[in-house]
């Protein structure tokens, strides 16, 4: 089959402009895909940027309310005010120890635990370990609820030293039965912690 010259020519025209139109295509589309999504990303970052802005202009402001409440002496009497956490853990030893004694119960340990860098505002933690009895558990409790500056308890654990005893019933058949509770003590393991007001002499 022959083609004519005319339609032969329209051919050959044709694909002379399709080629370059398909080449063309094939670049502008990725091309147009790509401007698309860093379009997307700058108003993202436009945003975000927005965002900051707003932050940062209402920190003057918050650092002002911050320097007005360190300078209130009924907000500092919350916290612990030492320059060091070492100093901050010493007063929290002995207020922890003037409570167990009021509390009429034997402090068998203390220990600062590491200071944790995220903690904001700083807290000082202390492991202690006391014995006494239900009535010390109580009363210990109440004088950390009532403590100035705040005290926080982060973990109790409460172990008895009265051992269930063996006794016979009327029939003769064993039995276990628990000794006199006034007769044991509670070993208490508690975490207690309060915040420091540090940096300030």
């Amino acid at each position: 089959m022959t083609l004519s010259p005319k339609l032969y020519c329209g051919m050959v025209m044709a694909a002379l402009i399709a080629l370059p139109v398909l080449l063309i295509g094939s670049i502008a589309l990725p091309w147009a895909s790509r401007i698309s999504g860093l379009n997307q990303t700058i108003t993202e970052r436009e945003d975000q940027l927005a965002r900051y802005r707003r932050l940062v202009q209402s920190l003057p402001g918050l650092q002002a309310e911050l320097q007005q409440v360190r300078t209130d002496d009924a907000y500092k009497s919350f916290y612990f005010k030492a320059p060091t956490q070492a100093l901050a853990g010493a007063q929290l030893q002995t207020q922890v120890q003037t409570i167990v004694n009021t509390a009429s119960g034997r402090l068998l340990s203390t220990q600062i635990l590491p200071e944790n860098k995220k903690d904001d505002p700083p807290r000082i933690v202390v492991r202690t370990q006391v014995q006494g009895s239900t009535e010390t558990l109580l009363e210990v409790l109440y004088q950390i609820e009532q403590a100035r500056p705040f005290l926080f308890v982060e973990r109790l654990s409460v172990r008895s030293s009265a051992r269930p005893m063996p006794a016979n019933d009327a029939r003769g058949r064993s039995m276990r039965q628990r000794a006199d509770s006034r007769g044991g003590e509670l070993t208490i393991r508690i975490d207690i912690f309060g915040f420091v007001l540090g940096g300030e002499s």
